[in-house]
């Protein structure tokens, strides 16, 4: 077969519209070159949409496979605000363009060109899911994953080697108030203030530090509260992502929130505190550097400094479970600075990049890695 180009495959991923749903065509597009290089493929269409679907192919002799793995949904995308279509999936001034061109399209290219590339005989696993932005809700639909030494996950990095990332927890807070109208607030218990109050101590207050994976972070991301202008609000909801650390679990930082949010609330005139309900849950990853799986497809992808670790959540909150705790390593070629951002784009140059060392990577990994 014609082994496709990197850059052009993660172009032809951007042009299909995959912002929170429609994987399955993306799937479909991989399935089809994947099969024609040799890999067993099987599609796990979502029971509920069955125009989103994970993938999952499996090559090579009886060893343990490496997996590697990347998602095939992208974050929502504005045309209004771009400065070019978010589905361009073109090359300018070696800039890849398009929503998912960092995030993570290009990742995804270059682990599917470096399998086919790869010695037929070297045990590969890859996984790709969809809705791995809200939460990892494909990869906890995955079924009959082969157990792995190693996962290496496509997510960007910018060809830096990191060995895992932070936790992640979104807490939704809901405040019960009092309505009155908005010409005598005195009258009631506006629910939004108090929200308010609360939201600003989240973000100014001073969370923990890990020597390994750095600080944990808070960020009210979304208040929702009231009717109309002259009706005080007597409910309001606050969504809050919280990024773990190691020294800083979810029982542990769920309580810390409620701790804030009362001593947000002392001492003023409201009348209650918020609910806390857990929206999401997922575990920090961490590899150890000298662990034998990852060490040397880490040296061949470049690493030679010590550890560290990506601010966001992967997949491999959930892959790792499932694949009987493998070493991870997260290695893409998108930059991570413009994940997520309007007029997203990648380096062409690194796409290719990161296909050629990955060749590599695979090889020396599956060499050491345990019968």
């Amino acid at each position: 077969m014609q082994i496709p180009d990197p850059v052009a495959l993660a172009g032809a991923l951007i042009a299909l519209d995959t912002r929170g749903g429609g994987e399955r065509r993306a799937a479909d597009l991989l399935a089809g070159l994947l099969e024609d290089g040799g890999f067993t493929v099987r599609a796990e269409p979502d029971p509920a949409a069955p125009e989103r679907a994970n993938l999952v192919a499996r090559r090579g002799d009886a060893r343990p496979p490496v997996t590697l793995t990347g998602h095939l949904d992208t974050v929502p995308a504005d045309p209004a605000g771009w400065s070019f279509d978010p589905h361009a999936g073109d090359v300018v001034d070696g800039r890849l363009r398009g929503r998912g061109s960092t995030d993570m399209k290009a990742g995804v290219a270059a682990i599917v060109v470096a399998a086919l590339r790869s010695d037929p005989a070297v045990p590969l696993q890859l996984v790709f899911t969809f809705g791995e932005e809200t939460g990892g809700d494909g990869a906890r639909l995955l079924t009959g994953l082969e157990p792995s030494p190693l996962l290496l996950v496509a997510e960007p990095t910018a060809n830096r080697v990191l060995h895992g990332h932070k936790g992640v927890l979104w807490l939704r807070l809901v405040q019960h108030g009092v309505s009155a109208h908005g010409s005598r607030p005195e009258l009631g218990d506006n629910a939004l203030v108090a929200l308010g109050r609360v939201a600003a101590a989240l973000h100014d207050h001073s969370w923990p530090r890990s020597a390994t994976h750095g600080a944990a972070t808070a960020n009210p991301g979304t208040l929702h509260a009231g009717l109309q202008p002259n009706l005080v609000p007597d409910r309001a909801e606050l969504e809050i992502d919280l990024r773990l650390v190691p020294g800083l679990d979810a029982a542990a930082a769920r309580a810390q929130v409620a701790a804030i949010a009362r001593a947000a609330l002392a001492g003023t005139t409201h009348r209650g505190v918020p609910d806390v309900e857990v929206r999401l849950d997922l575990p920090a990853v961490g590899t150890d550097p000298a662990d034998p799986r990852a060490r040397s497809a880490a040296t061949a992808l470049g690493h030679d400094g010590p550890a560290a670790f990506a601010s966001y959540f992967t997949d491999a909150s959930v892959l790792v479970p499932a694949l009987g705790d493998p070493a991870v390593l997260v290695y893409g070629p998108g930059d991570p600075e413009l994940a997520h951002v309007t007029d997203e784009t990648c380096s062409a140059a690194r796409v290719g990049e990161a296909a050629d060392a990955l060749v590599t990577a695979l090889v020396r990994a599956c060499a050491t890695a345990p019968a």
